[in-house]
């Protein structure tokens, strides 16, 4: 089994234009001068924007290489930009989802991170940027997972919760 450490929110440097905003490689290649010991990581990412009512998660990814070679790259690059463009206040955050210091995750465990991470999103963020992997699943259990009821859950929801370490 692997064990992923999360870091973050890492703020993520923006070029600040007269009308706007935009992530350029350069500030990639600035995030990584700040953020040394994260380049050569593999695992999952998630970029989110943190404004006045918290944290969205806005686009997952995964890095099985190394999140130097992925955070960053042009086609991330659009995915930072559009998530710009949509905020007219906030800040782009990065959250890391790495394997630990000296090991590899299989390549496996990684994509079945990645899985849990955008369905974990979408119940947040039904605008959440990514193409793949985004069907969601047409079951829930009130109280518990993706359930459309809101308000007080049932004690035995609660249990359950409890139980299999879902709260």
């Amino acid at each position: 089994m692997s064990e992923f450490i999360v870091s973050g929110p890492h703020v993520v440097p923006v070029y600040k234009g007269k009308v706007g905003r935009i992530v350029r490689a350069e500030e990639g290649e600035e995030f990584f001068r700040n953020h040394p010991s994260l380049q050569g990581r593999s695992g999952c990412y998630v970029f989110a924007m943190r404004a006045s009512r918290g944290l969205t998660p806005m686009y997952v990814g995964k890095a099985t290489k190394s999140f130097g070679q992925e955070c960053f790259a042009s086609h991330k690059l659009g995915k930072c930009n559009e998530i710009l463009a949509d905020y007219a206040r906030g800040t782009l955050v990065l959250f890391m989802f790495e394997s630990p210091s000296g090991r590899k995750a299989p390549t496996y465990q990684i994509d079945l991170l990645e899985n849990f991470l955008i369905q974990s999103a979408l119940s947040v963020n039904d605008t959440l940027l990514n193409i793949k992997k985004t069907k969601q699943e047409t079951w829930s259990i009130r109280g518990m997972i993706r359930s459309s009821k809101k308000g007080k859950r049932s004690k035995a929801a609660s249990a359950a919760s409890n139980m299999l370490g879902l709260d």
